[in-house]
């Protein structure tokens, strides 16, 4: 950038973690939303491989990166909203190219050769995970995406450190390439893809929180439906106010690509300039909140049911439907996301309850929307029936989608968890889920299994404590009383 302190690529593994995170955080000044890197481990193990750097140095590295990349550098002092892909294995559509070393393609080294050094950076990022910061408290960031493959070797000491961290925290964010539409390659195509099929809705990979090479969101609109299930008195006045709210929501992302568009070139956002070049991979996002409170308003049931789901399902065949009509109307592309309408939920279920006092919301005391098609909070314990519900909703998403998998606390071994990771990528077509298990943690004793609102260990010990003191005073009493015996008998 013109005018700034920049930099050569890097030829240093330290050195291209620290070109990351100053990179995430510079972005951060840009874009609203979350930043991410793909392929992080495989672009990076050539470097460590040309270094010379053992287990330990590498583990230093990744250390002192997940240390610098949670650091509260963003406006507003927070932190730096990042997320990293994790290939575990090198993708077939990099194996056999050349790699890239200080800017410079090495035509006679490839990609595959570099494996060992992607299997040391991968156990060194999750054991430094693991470990948290020196209070056993959670690293909010990176968040990791790890691609699950057909190729992923589930048996490796690797594959149970992952696991192992799973099962106790649950930080990864799982991407199935096995049993969904997703294709590992498609992070890289967008990029490089000059002709789009307009007429074709395109996935967009990576999630809720991350992205392929050059691609993301020029910003989301979210459709409140519970609204429109309350004021609909039909199925055909249900669709053609969904119609309206569409089209609107078109010609606000549209306005917004033009004004974003207009300020890059005019060099208001210069970092996205020159990395960017233009915004023509990214895409218009709309998304959803509160499926379920719609079909309570319309259907008097909720998704759960079979009526409910089969709404939903048309629902977002609409979506799909309208959002490839806008593509071919504007020449720019288009997704459709399970947002996640963390705030949204609750100011649109707040404002819908002062404007309609009879629409249905969940929460007693406090209103909110459920999130886009998932099951209400709390409906079921079932792993099982929460996936089979949602196994179909879930690819028709096209954008960030994911479906967690809440426990109430963590797995009890990582072949456990192991198991229900690979049951979910082989038995579902989730493109992208969590294993989230419950925990909590203690200023002085740290990491907790289960949730608690004050420390068990605290309880407990003054349980002894007390059970001490009482043993003590009727020890006392007792000898006080055989005392006064003898006093009295003698």
């Amino acid at each position: 950038v013109p005018g700034r302190i920049s930099a050569k690529p890097a030829k240093h593994f330290n050195a291209a973690l620290g070109q990351v995170v100053n990179f995430l955080g510079t972005l951060q000044n840009e874009w609203a939303g979350a930043q991410a890197f793909s392929s992080f481990d495989t672009y990076l193990a050539p470097l460590a491989a040309k270094d010379g750097l053992n287990y330990q140095q590498i583990k230093q590295a990744i250390q002192e990166f997940v240390f610098a990349i949670n650091a509260t550098s963003r406006w507003g002092n927070q932190v730096p909203f990042t997320n990293i892909t994790l290939d575990w294995t090198v993708p077939e559509d990099l194996a056999d190219q050349p790699i890239i070393y200080g800017g410079e393609y090495l035509q006679d080294e490839t990609y595959r050769q570099f494996q060992p050094q992607m299997d040391m950076i991968n156990k060194a990022f999750i054991e430094v995970m693991i470990k948290g910061d020196k209070d056993s408290r959670i690293f909010t960031f990176p968040i990791p995406t790890y691609n699950i493959t057909k190729d992923f070797d589930w048996e490796s000491e690797n594959a149970l450190l992952l696991f192992a961290m799973t099962a106790k925290y649950g930080i990864p964010y799982f991407q199935n390439f096995i049993n969904s539409s997703l294709n590992p390659s498609d992070v890289r195509s967008m990029c490089c893809r000059l002709q789009l099929n307009l007429r074709d809705l395109m996935t967009k990979t990576g999630g809720l929180f991350g992205s392929g090479e050059k691609t993301g969101s020029i910003g989301v609109v979210t459709i409140n439906l519970p609204r429109l299930g309350y004021l609909s008195k039909s199925e055909a006045e249900f669709f053609e106010r969904l119609d309206n709210l569409l089209y609107l929501a078109k010609e606000s992302l549209e306005i917004k690509r033009k004004e974003v568009s207009k300020h890059m070139n005019a060099g208001l956002l210069p970092w996205s300039k020159r990395y960017l070049g233009n915004l023509k991979h990214h895409f218009s996002t709309i998304g959803l909140v509160g499926m379920h409170e719609c079909c309570l308003n319309f259907l008097e049931e909720g998704i759960e049911s079979e009526a409910g789901k089969t709404l939903a399902l048309k629902v977002l065949d609409f979506f799909r439907a309208r959002l490839a009509l806008f593509q071919e109307e504007t020449g720019h592309i288009y997704n459709l996301e399970a947002t996640p309408a963390e705030g949204t939920a609750y100011r649109l279920a707040r404002l819908d309850k002062k404007l309609f006092p009879e629409i249905r919301t969940s929460g007693a005391s406090e209103p909110y929307y459920t999130n886009s098609t998932q099951l209400p909070v709390g409906f079921t314990d079932s792993v099982l029936e929460t996936l089979t519900h949602q196994d179909e909703l879930q690819t028709k998403y096209t954008g960030g989608t994911v479906v967690h998998v809440f426990l109430g606390e963590r797995l009890p071994s990582a072949e456990s968890c192991r198991q229900l990771v690979k049951k979910i990528a082989y038995k579902f077509h989730l493109p992208y889920f969590t294993i989230t298990p419950t925990f909590s943690i203690c200023p002085v004793h740290g990491y907790i299994k289960g949730e608690h609102y004050t420390c068990p260990i605290e309880i407990n010990k003054s349980l002894d404590s007390a059970r001490d003191k009482e043993v003590k005073e009727n020890a006392t009493e007792s000898q006080f009383a055989r005392d006064r015996e003898l006093q009295y008998a003698h």
